[in-house]
């Protein structure tokens, strides 16, 4: 009898009538909900600025590996795809 008195227990627990959900805006001040999305500006733009970044460190690379490479393995990688000067 005990254990079914412990399953109505927690059953009757989990169905507790919810009250009017308030939005974390609401529950935070003005000042702080514009200073988070100022954050969240600031972090979106560096991650931008260290994708460009990446991106051309790539190309720099690319072309210092071109440089470093003979004729022979310049003509096999890119063949008759150049153009003719």
């Amino acid at each position: 009898m005990m254990a079914k008195k412990k399953q109505q227990r927690t059953m009757n627990e989990s169905e507790l009538p919810k009250e009017k959900a308030a939005t974390l805006a609401d529950q935070l001040g003005g000042d702080v909900l514009a200073k988070l999305k100022a954050a969240k500006q600031e972090m979106v733009a560096d991650e931008k600025a260290k994708e460009e970044e990446r991106l051309a460190k790539a190309a720099f690379e690319r072309k210092q590996r071109e440089k470093n490479m003979s004729f022979e393995e310049l003509l096999n990688q890119y063949g008759d795809k150049g153009s003719k000067f």
